[in-house]
């Protein structure tokens, strides 16, 4: 199975998006489902505040796994970090415009009434597994420029 269609079977499955895309590169992150579920579980929604897409910020945290920092004297790996998350933001900022929530939904996510316009218009089921499977492709790219 593919990260896409991991990452597309655990939305489907109503986790949101940051945990989809955590969890479908649990294996590589070193973690196990469940700690990638955990883990992505307060960022779905740009942290609920309709901020950073929930699924970039999942594909940030596959990277910061993948590359970050943990010996303070390791420079090469804070920029290397830096690096990856930048290309990151870049590379969906232009594949679909932005990558704050409320603006890819049109729609203010943080209140209720927004949330109610999402659902009523399908935009949790319809437009953001789109935002999973592009967010899961640019992290694929970048992971295959880096190895």
């Amino acid at each position: 199975m593919t990260h896409k269609e991991k990452a597309i079977g655990y939305f489907e499955q109503q986790f949101h998006c940051s945990q989809s895309v955590l969890a479908a590169f649990a294996d590589e992150c070193g973690l196990t489902e469940e700690q990638a579920l955990k883990l992505g579980g307060c960022f779905g929604g740009g942290m609920r505040q309709g901020e950073v897409c929930g699924a970039v910020t999942g594909a940030l945290m596959v990277l910061g796994s993948l590359y970050g920092q943990c010996d303070k004297n390791d420079l090469d790996s804070r920029m290397k970090t830096n690096k990856v998350n930048d290309e990151m933001m870049k590379r969906f900022k232009e594949k679909n415009g932005t990558y704050i929530c409320n603006d890819l939904l049109g729609c203010d996510i943080s209140t209720p009434g927004g949330v109610q316009y999402a659902r009523d218009n399908e935009l949790f089921t319809a437009f953001c597994p789109k935002m999973v499977e592009s967010a899961v492709e640019i992290l694929e790219e970048i992971i295959a420029e880096n190895k």
